[in-house]
C-alpha cells in the first residue's frame, strides 16, 4: 500500500472517531423529556403516577391490539378526571419508539413522538403526521377510528404509531370509571 493510501485511510479513520466522539451520530433523538410532556399534558400540575398490571385479563386485547405481548408486567400513567396521559414504546424496526400519547374522554387528544432511535422514518415526529391521531377512538375490532395516512420510507415506524395510539386508547377504557 502506497503512503498516499494509508494517509486516506487514517484521514477516514480520525473523522469516523471525531464524528462519534462529539455525539454527531447519536444513537436517540430526544425530542421531547418524558417529564416535560406530561407535565405539559396537563398544565404543569400532572398527578401523580398511577400503575396498570398487565394482567390475564388484559393480555389478549393486548396482544391483539401489538401483534405480541407488551413487554412490562405494569404500565405507568397519569390520569385527572376524564384525561389520561401515557408514555409507551413500541419496536420501528429493530430499535423502541418513546411516544407520548394524551387520552380524553376516550379519544387521542395528543400524540407525540417523545425518542427516536431508528436510523430511518424519523418523519413521524413531525405535527403533519401526528395530528391525524388527534380524535381518533377505538373501534370494537380494537382498530382507530380514523385512517391514517403513511410516509414512504417510514412504514414501520408509522405502524408502531398506529399500535401505540390503539393501546393507549384501550388502556385509557381500562382506567377509566
Amino acid at each position: 500500500m502506497n503512503t498516499f493510501a494509508q494517509i486516506r485511510i487514517a484521514l477516514v479513520l480520525s473523522l469516523a472517531l471525531a464524528y462519534s466522539a462529539f455525539g454527531d451520530t447519536p444513537d436517540e433523538d430526544v425530542y421531547l423529556a418524558p417529564d416535560a410532556f406530561i407535565s405539559e399534558s396537563f398544565d404543569d400540575s400532572p398527578p401523580k403516577p398511577s400503575v396498570l398490571w398487565v394482567t390475564n385479563e388484559l393480555k389478549p386485547q393486548i396482544q391483539k391490539i401489538l401483534g405480541h405481548d407488551y413487554p412490562a408486567l405494569r404500565i405507568r400513567y397519569w390520569a385527572q378526571q376524564s384525561r389520561s396521559a401515557w408514555i409507551l414504546e413500541e419496536i420501528g424496526k429493530v430499535k423502541p419508539i418513546t411516544v407520548g400519547i394524551v387520552v380524553e374522554d376516550g379519544k387521542i387528544v395528543r400524540l407525540k413522538v417523545l425518542i427516536y432511535r431508528e436510523s430511518h422514518g424519523w418523519e413521524v415526529k413531525h405535527s403533519f403526521f401526528t395530528d391525524q391521531f388527534i380524535e381518533a377512538e377505538l373501534t370494537e375490532k380494537l382498530r382507530l377510528s380514523k385512517n391514517i395516512d403513511g410516509i414512504s420510507g417510514a412504514t414501520l415506524s408509522v405502524n408502531a404509531l398506529k399500535r401505540l395510539g390503539g393501546l393507549a386508547l384501550y388502556l385509557h377504557q381500562q382506567v377509566q370509571p
